[in-house]
């Protein structure tokens, strides 16, 4: 799963990457207005935590700059402001949540966790596909209740693609969301093959059917 960190105070955005990076989530930071739509323009995100004072602009006009590009990424607005207009505002435009500084990083965690499960999941704590079984809180994962232990890497692109499921993500999508922005610098994919072909062995092996598809030349699909 993938943030963006949009805040210009140094310290604040280093202890949020650090501890939601302990979470298991992959972490970018934009300081300014200006690197914030930058990021927003080419990259998606499971979730975007968003300050509304930043260097070279207003943060609410980032949030209006995201629904006007049709985008599901989840946003919680993070200020110091602590006016009723301000949380208001933000929420009509179409934020997610508001949190007011300062906050406890277990409670950022938790709301995060809880605008991705609704977004990707339907709320749903559990998430089954006949015998297969996700325990979203916990990590963990069951075929024919049976565990599965799945790396990191391996648990992020099963949850990549059940949310996707029956969708075509290409190569050049998924290692964006497992290595972010640097994606962009890398020669090859090919470790984006190493880890599904990770995955599917070790699902598989546990008696999972094959609902990985790879499509030769475009991609792959989560098939149901």
């Amino acid at each position: 799963m993938k943030i963006l960190i949009i805040e210009d105070e140094a310290a604040l955005a280093q202890s949020m990457g650090a501890y939601l990076s302990d979470e298991n989530y992959l972490c970018e930071f934009a300081a300014t207005y200006k690197e914030a739509i930058d990021k927003i323009d080419v990259y998606e995100y499971d979730c975007i935590l968003l300050d509304l004072m930043l260097p070279g602009g207003d943060g609410i006009k980032i949030l209006e700059e995201i629904k006007a590009q049709q985008k599901q990424d989840g946003v919680i607005i993070i200020s110091a402001k602590n006016s009723l207009e301000d949380k208001i505002k933000g929420l009509q435009i179409g934020a997610d949540d508001y949190l007011t500084k300062p906050f406890h990083l277990s409670e950022l965690a938790a709301r995060i966790y809880s605008i991705i499960r609704r977004k990707q999941f339907g709320n749903a704590n559990i998430v089954t596909q006949n015998e297969l079984s996700i325990n979203l809180p916990a990590k963990t994962v069951t075929v024919n209740d049976q565990p599965v232990t799945l790396t990191r890497k391996e648990f992020d692109l099963l949850l990549y693609f059940i949310s996707n499921k029956n969708k075509v993500i290409s190569k050049s999508a998924l290692a964006e969301h497992l290595s972010g922005e640097i994606a962009d610098m890398l020669d090859s994919y090919d470790f984006v093959y190493v880890h599904i072909k990770n995955l599917k062995k070790k699902l598989q092996e546990a008696g999972c059917s094959n609902y990985l598809k790879t499509l030769y030349g475009t991609g792959y699909k989560w098939e149901i």
